[in-house]
This record gives C-alpha cells, structure tokens and sequence, in this order.
C-alpha cells in the first residue's frame, strides 16, 4: 500500500513538472502557426491608402487603436476615430476586454515598429489584429516617424556599417558554419 501511494505520488510531481513543458510547446505552436500565415494574409498590413478609403466611406466594420507609448503624441494628433492604448498594455487582460473580435483592428505608431509587438498576440487570442504599413510615416507628411526615420538614414549613411550577403557567403572559405549560417532558414 505504501508503496503504492508513493508510486502515485511519483506520478503526480512528475506530471506537475512536466505541464509548463508542454504549455510552452503548446504555445510555441499556437504562434507558430498563427505566424505562418502571415505572407498568405498580406503580412497584416494595411495601407495607409486603405485605411482612407475605409475612413471616407464610412466604413464600420474596424478600429483604429494607436499604440504609441505616449499620449501626448496621441494629442497632438491622431487618425480620426483612433483610440489610444500604449503598446506596451494592449495585451493586458482589462484592455483585451475593450477591445471587439468582431472588427479589424488596426494598430499604429510612429514607424510601424511598436504597433507590430502586440499584433501575433492579439491574433492568436481570436483578434483580427492588422497594422498600418509604416505607421504615421506613411499616413502624415512630416510626423514624428518619418523625422525619426530621416534622422536613422543619415546617420546610416554617414556610417555605411557592414553587410553580408549570399554571394560573399559561397567565396568564403569556412571551415565551420557561422552562427547566420546554422541558424537561417530557407522559404519554403
């Protein structure tokens, strides 16, 4: 009988360490496969020529949510309609309930580079989550994002910091693979 309970008890500890295991494959698959659909569904951009149009003819069946990290920014100025929520909050579960999975939901920053954190997220929690393709650089002449971005090209052009390619890459006499190299992966 001891012998028994102790077995069970084994059993029990051993399932409990192992959980976190599986939830973590489980979850790693749920982005996976959300994250593989991507290219077929145009990457989840919107343009900024989209969003007009949607916005001149009245359409409802989306949101603007303007994940910008200040409100400030937000006040200054905004895509009509937009609400905001900071990107880093989106996700939280008392802003996931403000939010319909009966709409697309349009996400946008300053250069498209926040608005796409919180996008798998909210994707593979049932969201039609999409962002606006280069976020206000591509909406506003003269926003934040595009000063931001003109500021990084001149600085990179100043620099012209280093690049590999493919071609460098087959001349190359290497006798082990690099890091890029084991770690790349081909299109299907």
């Amino acid at each position: 009988m001891k012998r028994t309970i102790v077995s069970v008890f084994i059993i029990i500890v051993a399932l409990f360490l192992a959980a976190p295991v599986f939830a973590q494959d489980d979850m790693a698959k749920k982005l996976n496969d959300e994250l593989s659909k991507g290219p077929e569904e145009g990457h989840w951009w919107v343009s900024a020529e989209e969003l007009s149009m949607w916005l001149k003819t009245g359409k409802t069946d989306f949101m603007v949510l303007d994940v910008r990290p200040s409100e400030t920014a937000f006040k200054k100025g905004h895509i009509p309609g937009a609400i905001f929520m900071p990107y880093h909050k989106v996700l939280a579960p008392e802003n996931l309930a403000k939010l319909p999975k009966d709409k697309k939901i349009v996400l946008v920053c300053n250069t498209g580079q926040l608005q796409s954190l919180p996008v798998l997220g909210l994707r593979v929690l049932g969201y039609d989550a999409a962002t606006l393709s280069l976020g206000y650089i591509a909406w506003q002449k003269d926003s934040f994002g595009s000063q931001q971005v003109k500021s990084v090209s001149e600085k990179a052009a100043k620099k012209n910091y280093p690049m590999q390619s493919a071609a460098i890459e087959k001349t190359a006499k290497m006798n082990s693979p690099s890091q890029s190299e084991s770690l790349s992966c081909k299109e299907d």
